[in-house]
This record gives structure tokens, C-alpha cells and sequence, in this order.
């Protein structure tokens, strides 16, 4: 035995090797298919942060706004595409619905697509929504990007930039995203062979892999025997072995392991790659009603707002006419979800209006609401 071995088992450590350990050897050689978002989606920690996301940009109120002079704004309730983004995008889907399948899209996938339907005014009165696989971007010699689309039935169409409303996440080109899932594919490996690990054993009744020891020698018929009588005992199950018999085991417990508190760990990574706090994703280990709240205030102006200022840009950018990008815009209210303590909030407007750095009509833009006609504040 080496010096460095010596040391270390004179203090309690024992070196273990993959090769002689099944437990170890499930990561030794992770699987070698890549990880998909429909199999990244099967780790419940990335359900929950696509679904903590997604679901709540859905489901914020999306206004569209005209401006008016002096920097105000009236809600543009009588405009075409008022009706798509906050209402009804097509025949089949709610705003909702299309919302957080556009956001769940850009999160697994890197980008989201939606052809757009044009009246013959220009004005957007549709947005349906494209399969990833079935699209691909064409970069063009005019610098601009095309489309090109694959329905059902395999027909092949080309759509230029402007019939694409087309969502991305950070992008190394700026014009293809690329999703937290690729970039971090080596980590949701580890967490699917974590996940597969623990499903395998417990499928096989959480039975520990061992060693029969016999006094002698058994001959090839002996432990052929001794193989068929010992496939009986399950899990739970009371084995009676043969006068001299021993049984050890030789593979690690999942306690032993610490598969659990792998798993845990393998929480904490997914909500690091897509920027949720544990607590919004369902981990309540290190939660309690005073961090709870601050996390919840942290998910909004950390995890959700690079995503609501990116529905909102590509809206302005990609969606109005020509003429109405200067005079329309969308924007999300999250007045809402950081409101929480609303005496605090009252207490806040009042004293800035009270010391005059803030006019009740500025009060009301934030809050979403338009201004009074006659303001003597």
C-alpha cells in the first residue's frame, strides 16, 4: 500500500473503484445520448423553472400603448394588435396559451417562432406559432434572414424576416439563440444520470448487489443452484442461506452515496443555469417568509425581466408597421408580483409626492393607469 494510501485509511478514507462499484459506475460512464429538451424537461427541477417562468410572463398583463405628448401614454385598446397580444393571437390559443409556449420554446429550445398574418393594411391580425424542428433560418446575401418552414404534410415554404415573429435567447451570432440547456448539457447529464440511477434501483426493489460467501469450493452445478434459489428474495424479504454461507455486500447504499443530497445538489445547479431562486422552483430547504419574499422580489427584477424587456423589444421591432414603431409600444406590468405589501407601496407614493420629487400622474403611469385630465399636484 502506498504512504498516501496509508494515510488516508489510517484516518477513516478508503479509496473505492468505479469498476468495483455498480453505483459509481452509472456516472463513471454517463449515457451517451445528448440531452434533449424533452428529456432535459423530465428532470422536474427544469419543468419547474420552464413552468416558473413561462407560466408567469403569461400570465402579466401585456398592454400595448400609444404616446402622447409630454411622455405620457393611453392604453391603445382600439389598435389590431391590441387584440393579438392581449386577447386572442389566433383561432386556436388564449394570449396565454401562446405566451408561455413561445416562452417555454426560447427557454428549452433557444428560439421561438410565430408566422405572421398581415391584413391588407399592414396590420398584424394573427400569429401562429411554428414548430422548432420544422424551421430553419437562411442567413441571406442581403444581410437580412429568411425562413424556411416545413408543415404537416411536408410542403417546404420560404418566409421572409417580416412574416416571422421570431423570439430568441443570448445568441454567439445575434440571430440564432442558443438555449441554457446547451450551453450547460454536461451538468443536465449528470442530473439525468442521478435521476436514472435512483429510478433503477428502486424498479429492482432498492436490492444491494453482494458477495455468497461458501466454507469450500463449489462445483459449476452448486452455484448455479445457489443463483436460481437467490433470485426468489426480493427487497423486504428474509433470505436463509446454507449452513457456513456468508453475504456481504459490496455496493454502496444510496445513503452512503448521498444520492440525496446529490440530487439536491443537482436542484441548485438547474435554478443557477436559468437564474430562478430555489425557492420559486419549489426547494424549500433554505426558505423562510423573510428570504421567501426577497427571492420572489429577486425572480422579478433578476430572472424575469431580461425576459419581459425581450418579448417587449422583439414586439416593438418586429410587429408594428413601418409608421407605428414611433407611435406604439407593448410593455408588461409587474406591478403586480412586486406590489406584495401595498401600505408600503401607498406609504412610498405618498411621500414622494408629499416632497415633490414624484406628480400623482407619474404615480399612475407606474401603476398602469392613465393620467387625470386636470392634475393640480
Amino acid at each position: 500500500m502506498k504512504i498516501i494510501e496509508r494515510a488516508l485509511s489510517a484516518i477513516g478514507f478508503e479509496r473505492r473503484s468505479a469498476d468495483a462499484d455498480p453505483y459509481w459506475s452509472n456516472f463513471a460512464a454517463l449515457r451517451d445520448g445528448s440531452v434533449t429538451p424533452r428529456s432535459a424537461e423530465g428532470l422536474s427541477a427544469v419543468y419547474a423553472c420552464v413552468a416558473a417562468i413561462s407560466e408567469t410572463i403569461a400570465s402579466l398583463p401585456l398592454q400595448l400603448y400609444k404616446r402622447t405628448d409630454n411622455d405620457g401614454r393611453d392604453t391603445a385598446k382600439d389598435h389590431p394588435l391590441y387584440r393579438v397580444l392581449h386577447d386572442q393571437p389566433n383561432e386556436i390559443q388564449t394570449a396565454l396559451e401562446f405566451r408561455e409556449q413561445m416562452t417555454a420554446a426560447m427557454l428549452l429550445r433557444g428560439n421561438a417562432y410565430a408566422r405572421i398574418i398581415r391584413g391588407t393594411d399592414g396590420q398584424v391580425r394573427k400569429l401562429l406559432p411554428l414548430a422548432n424542428d420544422r424551421v430553419n433560418v437562411l442567413y441571406l446575401d442581403n444581410g437580412r434572414v429568411g425562413y424556411e418552414t416545413t408543415d404537416r404534410a411536408g410542403k417546404v415554404e420560404r418566409l421572409v424576416q417580416d412574416d416571422v415573429f421570431h423570439l430568441r435567447h443570448r445568441t454567439d451570432d445575434g440571430i440564432v439563440g442558443v438555449s441554457p440547456i446547451t450551453r450547460c448539457k454536461q451538468v443536465l447529464e449528470l442530473a439525468i444520470a442521478e435521476r436514472d440511477h435512483g429510478v433503477d434501483t428502486f424498479r429492482n426493489g432498492a436490492k444491494l448487489l453482494g458477495i455468497l460467501k461458501a466454507p469450500g469450493r463449489l462445483n459449476t452445478e452448486q452455484r448455479r443452484a445457489i443463483a436460481e434459489s437467490w433470485k426468489q428474495y426480493k427487497a423486504g424479504g428474509t433470505p436463509v442461506l446454507d449452513d457456513g454461507m456468508d453475504y456481504s455486500t459490496v455496493s454502496m447504499t444510496l445513503e452512503d452515496a448521498e444520492w440525496i443530497a446529490s440530487r439536491q445538489f443537482s436542484t441548485e445547479e438547474v435554478c443557477r443555469i436559468f437564474r430562478v431562486p430555489p425557492t420559486v422552483a419549489g426547494d424549500l430547504r433554505h426558505g423562510n417568509y423573510s428570504n421567501s419574499v426577497e427571492m420572489a422580489r429577486q425572480f422579478v427584477t433578476l430572472t424575469l425581466k431580461r425576459h419581459l424587456v425581450a418579448w417587449e423589444q422583439a414586439i416593438s421591432k418586429q410587429l408594428p408597421t413601418e409608421a407605428g414603431r414611433q407611435a406604439f409600444f407593448a410593455e408588461h406590468s409587474v406591478e403586480g408580483l412586486l406590489r406584495g405589501d401595498s401600505t408600503t407601496r401607498a406609504a412610498f407614493y405618498h411621500s414622494a409626492i408629499d416632497d415633490g420629487w414624484m406628480t400623482v400622474d407619474e404615480v399612475r403611469q407606474l401603476e398602469n393607469l392613465p393620467r387625470l385630465k386636470n392634475e393640480n399636484a
